[in-house]
């Protein structure tokens, strides 16, 4: 006797879709906008320095993926903290720069992607809808318990603030600390001999002279999250990747504010893929607190499971190890003087 197709949860979920993935995603430098703005010569410089930088990088990548790894280049403008530029000017600036240097840059974001992803309009059509990205990963933040914790702090998610360990007790608000109420500093989880404790700020609200609140304003070390889970492959929206590259070129028409271009243009019709098993990313010294933060951030961020396997399984097959833990894939180069 045939059954009718009964219902299942499996019809409650969206299909996980996968993504290309490279061996290695490098980020080819980082600048704020008002070193963009302050014309080529800077960026030339650092391109300098950065361009056979990349070439070693790219021929030591494969003592672990072998021979002709799959390498891809990428570089994050600073759009979000300042929006008042023309990219018309700062593009060409930078990619004259990186041409005149040897330096191939593949795929160009915008960090202000991280914060909401534009729609995605083909003509005349939205193929895909805008996604306020920086709020649907706020929802997966998840803080770890902390041990006699009384409850009077909010938690991470209402907050803004994720921490590593457990923050110091100085008594009750309000109250002076007697001698059987000592002091207590705080704890790094899983620390070994002595902690090293962060206490980052993800975001606040941002308000008028006179109080009102006008918004959230996300933290560097927040968005640069996002920017790292792209790059590994591993954000999904309803199943499908979060952000995909648009291809552009030169000859493509030209915007008047960044806010008009996608997330992410793929400025190498040739290149390798946007996403990688593992990132790497070349920054000045002064960005060493952000990314400490940032894997901080990533601890505490519950990825959708099925696209860790995913990933996981992919890279087996391919006879690479991929650590389930995604801050285990990341690696930085910090340039010397900068």
């Amino acid at each position: 006797m045939e059954h009718a197709p009964g219902y299942t949860e499996a019809t409650e979920h969206a299909r996980v879709s996968a993504v290309p993935l490279s061996h290695l995603s490098i980020e080819v430098g980082h600048f704020y906008m008002h070193d963009l703005t302050a014309g080529p010569g800077p960026i030339k410089a650092q391109f300098r320095r950065i361009a056979p930088l990349v070439r070693a990088l790219t021929e030591i990548a494969e003592d672990d993926f072998g021979e002709n790894p799959r390498v891809s280049t990428c570089f994050l403008i600073d759009d979000y903290f300042r929006r008042d530029t023309v990219p018309e000017r700062i593009l060409d600036d930078l990619l004259g720069a990186a041409d005149e240097c040897g330096l191939r840059i593949d795929y160009l974001a915008r960090e202000a992607g991280c914060w909401e992803v534009p729609a995605v309009v083909r003509d005349g059509v939205v193929r895909t809808p805008a996604i306020a990205l920086a709020e649907h990963v706020r929802g997966r933040i998840v803080q770890e318990p902390q041990v006699g914790h009384n409850g009077t702090r909010p938690p991470a998610s209402e907050s803004g603030w994720l921490c590593n360990g457990k923050r110091e007790s100085g008594g009750k608000p309000g109250q002076s600390m007697h001698a059987d109420e000592p002091y207590e500093y705080p704890e790094e989880f899983g620390r070994r001999e002595h902690s090293i404790f962060l206490d980052v700020e993800m975001w606040n609200l941002e308000r008028t002279r006179r109080g009102a609140e006008t918004g959230t304003k996300w933290s560097c070390p927040y968005l640069a999250s996002i920017w790292q889970l792209l790059r590994l492959g591993l954000l999904r929206y309803d199943g499908r990747p979060a952000v995909e590259p648009q291809p552009w070129s030169r000859d493509s028409p030209r915007h008047d504010s960044w806010w008009e271009m996608p997330s992410i243009i793929q400025l190498n019709p040739a290149a390798k893929p946007f996403a990688a098993y593992r990132s790497l990313s070349i920054l000045p010294q002064r960005y060493v607190g952000i990314e400490y933060a940032v894997r901080v951030i990533m601890d505490h961020i519950r990825l959708d499971a099925e696209v860790v396997d995913q990933v996981v399984e992919r890279g087996a097959r391919e006879g690479i190890t991929v650590p389930r833990r995604a801050a285990e894939r990341l690696s930085h180069h910090l340039l010397p003087g900068s």
